[in-house]
């Protein structure tokens, strides 16, 4: 064969070759295409912890897609409300937001399964149900509706009981009193007199400050602190009874989830689970040092009465009752919710219960 003309063929077909490497990048560009989404928080930027969780989501989602997909977090207030990102993702003003689905009560009271019920589930048995027990695929039927899908990106393990300028001993001591709440616990503590408030978390200081409210529920000791709840009100109440086991969600825009490739889509499933982890074990970590901390500084620790706790119980019992009777997709995920909660509580009573309650005595004993 003429040397020029094998080399001319040779030629041909390696820009052939070439030119079908060129036109294969396309494809694999289309599976890894470079997206920018914005997350609204609900909270401020100094919670490291619950705004942290958006984070570790954010900087897990840019890894894994060699900084292909980039999610921007803000701040509540800094592109929309602390208690507006449901209808900003609905509408696709965002494409997501990472919140508390009680914040959003008011439109529905079913929004409230998403993050957590009065004298519901604990940290370990709401993942069980969410994961698990069918919970997850309920709440993305409803929140489909509102144009919307969720996963799990968080969890504050069961909170405190709030701070009170006053003693709090009987339920006669709740009567009028203005008491900073979220979601459903505020409806169920107004049966007994008390007057809700639905606060942002970076607004509380001020109003308890000022005296607009008598008291104010937030997360734990670590956050409190943060915010400087002890320097404003002394005595802090315990168990939260309406936050046994608090699930912060990542709120996804359905037409912007649908738009996703199929791995992205499992990437930003990973990295949900993956901060709802990060997130009670910051909080387990951080807890116990500034608990000791605003104890030392004065802070009067006092548990709700026996008294106070039945009396909420049997409201929250008797509410959950009127609400299923009107409203078919609330008593679909009471029923659900509650049916998990039953056999939950009869499985740790004794595992988890057994082991805790003795090693705390071994703890009050200072064999700890």
């Amino acid at each position: 064969m003429d040397r020029r003309s094998f080399i001319k063929k040779a030629g041909v077909a390696g820009a052939g070759a070439a030119a079908s490497t060129v036109l294969a990048a396309p494809a694999i560009a289309q599976e890894n295409p470079k997206i920018t989404w914005r997350c609204s928080s609900g909270f401020p930027k100094a919670l490291d912890t619950i705004y942290g969780a958006a984070e570790v989501f954010a900087a897990a989602v840019n890894e894994a897609t060699d900084g292909n997909f980039q999610i921007q977090v803000f701040g509540a207030g800094e592109i929309v409300g602390a208690l507006e990102g449901a209808d900003a993702v609905r509408d696709g003003t965002i494409e997501m937001a990472h919140t508390a689905s009680y914040y959003f009560f008011g439109k529905d009271p079913s929004w409230a399964f998403g993050t957590g019920v009065p004298f519901g589930l604990n940290q370990r048995m709401t993942n069980g149900w969410l994961y698990e027990g069918g919970g997850l695929d309920l709440l993305n039927e409803f929140y489909a509706a509102n144009n919307m899908i969720s996963f799990p990106a968080g969890n504050t393990g069961a909170q405190m009981g709030g701070w009170f300028r006053k003693e709090i001993n009987t339920v006669a001591d709740l009567q009028g009193l203005k008491f900073r709440i979220g979601g459903f616990g505020g409806r169920i503590i107004s049966e007994l007199g008390v007057v809700p408030q639905n606060i942002p978390g970076g607004d509380i200081y001020a109003a308890l400050e000022r005296g607009t409210i008598d008291g104010a529920e937030f997360v734990g000791p670590y956050d409190d602190a943060k915010l400087g709840f002890n320097k404003v009100a002394p005595y802090c109440y315990y168990p939260g009874w309406w936050e046994g086991g608090v699930t912060l969600l990542n709120m996804i825009n359905l037409d912007k989830w649908n738009e996703l490739p199929s791995n992205y889509k499992g990437i930003v499933k990973s990295a949900s689970a993956l901060a709802n982890g990060v997130m009670m074990a910051r909080y387990d970590s951080l807890n116990p040092a500034a608990l000791k901390k605003l104890v030392a500084e004065g802070t009067q620790l006092r548990p709700y009465s026996r008294e106070i706790l039945e009396a909420c119980f049997d409201a929250a019992t008797k509410v959950y009752g009127e609400i299923s009777a009107e409203n078919p997709q609330f008593k679909k995920l009471h029923d659900s919710y509650m049916g998990y909660r039953g056999d939950g509580y009869l499985w740790f009573q004794l595992s988890e219960y057994s082991f805790d309650t003795f090693m705390m005595l071994q703890q009050r004993g200072g064999k700890l």
